[in-house]
């Protein structure tokens, strides 16, 4: 494609683009195909010559386009927002356009000082202390992964990355029963094994029980198991629980144990003054992860791990052969020394684009707005006599269940699930399920860019039609 032509079609998907972004909302939510019907309509093979544009960017949009499930959509409740704005887009584009390889500073010194600088914006903007300092990373998964190999290393005096596992005794992990799965799939990668996870039970808010961790914590340390690192969780996958820092702190600090905090969807609340209780005892912290590609509309992936002790980070991670050393590397920041990746995408460009597009004050309005429809319609769901609020909201994030009277436990699972595949098969919303106490309950949270109050509207009717159809 020469450069004509590509500013022709550029043009193209552009229209295309903002014509999406205009008429989402018209889109079913949810992709409403069954498995293996994308790939049937696929060539078995790659072209032997190459095709016209337009043929391929129609392919694109009656074949690709229907076969997807859309994260943009406003009346998208279901998981966390894996959420987008314009100015997120157009910083894409032209991420995509420079096409570099940002893995040190002299490969693209404007793509670290920019990732230096916007780290320092947002650690100030959700309110960490100085001594933090944070990086880009892809995920919350990575992020939480890196994490935890430090904390192994430090517990064992940084002797296992250079001797392996054998002659020692792996190290211990302790999470919430509640904590995102993302935690056992790092310990079981770092060769511990799942049975080297200690998952601490909860109270009746969702937030891991400190007792009992610390009762687990002397117990494995008593019969020879060095504990090494505890995640605490602000705002759970399933229920939004929030763990107390100033708590499990107090408890790591006692028995010298590094404290990670994954923050991935709930961090993003923190940019709001009123939910800063949530780092009451950052102090005790060590590192902590958040996703703005959840809830701070910038585009996946985009994950901002934070971190007090970069020299063990860089002690861990940093390994330079020849062919990397650089005649500026003892005066600059070289980002692949802060994470398995030696590649790295400019993802700071994206994030600064959002940040200066909205400001503190309009991040701030978008995530109040969000906050107060879930607050307002789980008011509601209370006060229906055939519907329950089992959770009530965590920030944006609630859970509730159908449960018409005269139904048995076993019956009121079934209608709710059965709720929960006919909302999304009618594509008008999507919602997700997780279970409480071994009941199976719905979901609801809100947080996409472009949901209004009428989109929450939408959602309680649809759901409240459905279920009394059932």
């Amino acid at each position: 494609m020469k450069v004509n032509d590509f500013r022709k079609n550029a043009h193209d998907v552009v229209n295309w683009m903002a014509d999406y972004l205009e008429t989402v909302e018209e889109q079913r939510v949810r992709a409403q195909v069954e498995p293996g019907s994308i790939s049937a309509r696929l060539p078995l093979e790659a072209p032997q010559n190459g095709e016209d544009f337009d043929d391929i960017f129609g392919d694109f949009r009656d074949l690709i386009v229907p076969g997807m499930t859309h994260w943009q959509h406003p009346s998208f409740f279901a998981y966390f927002n894996a959420n987008s704005s314009p100015p997120s887009v157009l910083a894409e584009m032209l991420t995509a356009t420079l096409g570099a390889q940002c893995m040190s500073w002299e490969t693209s010194p404007a793509a670290t000082e920019l990732e230096q600088r916007v780290m320092e914006w947002l650690r100030k903007m959700v309110g960490l202390p100085d001594g933090f300092v944070g990086s880009i990373q892809d995920s919350a998964s990575t992020a939480t992964f890196e994490a935890l190999i430090v904390a192994r290393e430090r517990a064992t005096g940084f002797a296992i990355a250079d001797q392996g596992l054998s002659d020692h005794p792996s190290p211990m992990a302790y999470c919430s029963e509640e904590a995102h799965s993302s935690v056992e799939k790092a310990v079981r990668l770092l060769g511990w094994g799942r049975a080297n996870l200690r998952k601490i039970q909860v109270d009746e808010n969702f937030a891991m029980d400190t007792h009992a961790l610390e009762r687990a914590i002397l117990e494995d340390r008593g019969a020879g198991r060095p504990p090494a690192c505890v995640v605490a969780t602000l705002g759970t996958t399933g229920v939004g629980g929030i763990d107390s820092i100033r708590k499990i702190g107090q408890v790591t600090q006692r028995h010298g144990v590094w404290l990670h905090v994954d923050a991935a969807w709930a961090g993003s609340a923190l940019v709001l003054p009123e939910f800063r209780h949530m780092i009451d005892g950052i102090d005790a912290v060590d590192s902590l992860v958040l996703n703005p590609h959840k809830w701070l509309f910038t585009n996946f992936d985009c994950t901002v791990l934070f971190v007090r002790d970069v020299e063990s980070f860089l002690r861990v991670f940093s390994l330079t052969p020849e062919y990397l050393r650089t005649r500026r590397d003892a005066q600059v920041t070289n980002y692949r020394d802060w994470g398995i990746q030696l590649g790295r995408r400019f993802r700071a460009l994206k994030l600064w684009f959002v940040l200066r597009s909205y400001g503190t004050v309009g991040l701030q309005r978008m995530l109040r707005e969000h906050i107060r429809l879930a607050t307002e319609l789980a008011a509601k769901i209370s006060a229906v006599e055939d519907f329950e609020l089992v959770v009530p909201p965590s920030i944006s994030l609630f859970c509730f269940r159908y449960a018409r009277r005269g139904c048995s436990t076993e019956e009121i699972d079934d209608l709710n699930e059965r709720l929960l595949q006919a909302v999304n098969d009618s594509g008008r919303l999507y919602v997700t399920h997780t279970h409480v106490k071994g009941r199976f309950v719905i979901r609801f949270v809100v947080g996409q860019t472009y949901t209004e109050q009428k989109h929450v509207d939408r959602a309680w009717r649809t759901l409240c039609d459905t279920a009394r159809s059932l």
